[in-house]
């Protein structure tokens, strides 16, 4: 009787597949059943996420997977997590794993390393595990604040709802328009009048300096004047319009004593009297004064 029957043959084809399978599932997990890698015990008291073949990374490389997670039924805050590092990595007391999550929700394990002259731990040990505050769990410690923050920013949008719906935003949007074309029109007639002035203001310039150059001339005029024989003459004038002065004050000469002698004064008064009253006689009575006969009588 054959041994390798065609059931033999089908039951040994299954169980190849099968273990072939096994491998390639433990492959793909980055695991394997052969490997010589060094087993480490990472305890946790929490450990979200985390899961076997979970990869381990020191300083973003990876250097090996999580095997498997024990769970302890009579101390639930103590989970270890073994994992498999590999022969070449060498941990020192004071080292320790995070668990880390990115923003697509892949989890990973991440080492940290104790201070270099650290006693090196030998395969077995156990270090410490924690969980990262990644942003996630920022986000949800923030969270009461912003709950806080909610009724402000309704009451905030209720305000600025209100603020849109006053027509007299509208109006002072108008008036803003309004100022901006004014000032539009401003700017355009500033531009004109700095174009006229810049037209004008060689010719400018040059009277300016026709100016200057008659303010030269006239200072060299002046500075050719001999000022002291002007000065000489000046006094010589103001002393003779003294002696003038001095001689209508004295007594002494005919000005003086007409204008100071107070009795040749009275004595011209009475006569300019006097002679008022006789030409207004003489007005009034012409014949005492004129006698004049055509036939050679006289008239008494």
């Amino acid at each position: 009787m054959k041994f390798f029957t065609k059931e033999v043959n089908i039951a040994l084809v299954a169980i190849v597949a099968i273990v072939v399978l096994f491998i390639g599932m433990q492959f793909l997990k980055g695991m394997s059943l052969f490997s010589s890698n060094d087993v480490y015990y990472v305890c946790f008291n929490d450990v979200s996420g985390l899961s076997s073949s979970s990869p381990v990374y020191a300083n973003g490389y990876r250097v090996g997977v999580v095997q498997r997670i024990d769970y302890d039924y009579s101390r639930p805050d103590h989970i270890v997590a073994a994992v498999e590092l590999s022969p070449q990595l060498q941990l020192r007391e004071g080292s320790h794993a995070e668990i880390v999550s990115d923003f697509l929700g892949n989890v990973k394990l991440e080492l940290r390393f104790g201070p270099a002259e650290g006693r090196l731990l030998a395969t077995g040990d156990t270090i410490s595990g924690a969980m990262q505050a990644g942003l996630m769990s920022k986000a949800a410690e923030m969270l009461p604040q912003v709950e806080q923050m909610l009724p402000k920013l309704d009451s905030i949008l209720n305000s600025l709802n209100a603020l849109a719906a006053d027509p007299a935003l509208a109006g002072t949007v108008h008036n803003a328009q309004q100022l901006t074309a004014s000032l539009g029109t401003t700017a355009r007639q500033l531009n004109q009048l700095t174009a006229q002035l810049n037209r004008q203001l060689p010719k400018m310039l040059g009277k300016a300096e026709g100016v200057l150059d008659n303010t030269e001339t006239l200072t060299g005029n002046l500075a050719q004047l001999d000022l002291s024989t002007t000065m000489k003459r000046v006094d010589d004038a103001l002393a003779s319009v003294q002696q003038v002065t001095a001689a209508l004050n004295s007594p002494k000469g005919s000005v003086g004593m007409l204008l100071n002698d107070a009795q040749l004064y009275q004595n011209i008064t009475t006569t300019m009297r006097d002679v008022d009253s006789l030409l207004v006689d003489f007005k009034n009575h012409p014949r005492r004064y004129i006698n004049v006969s055509v036939f050679g009588k006289k008239s008494k």
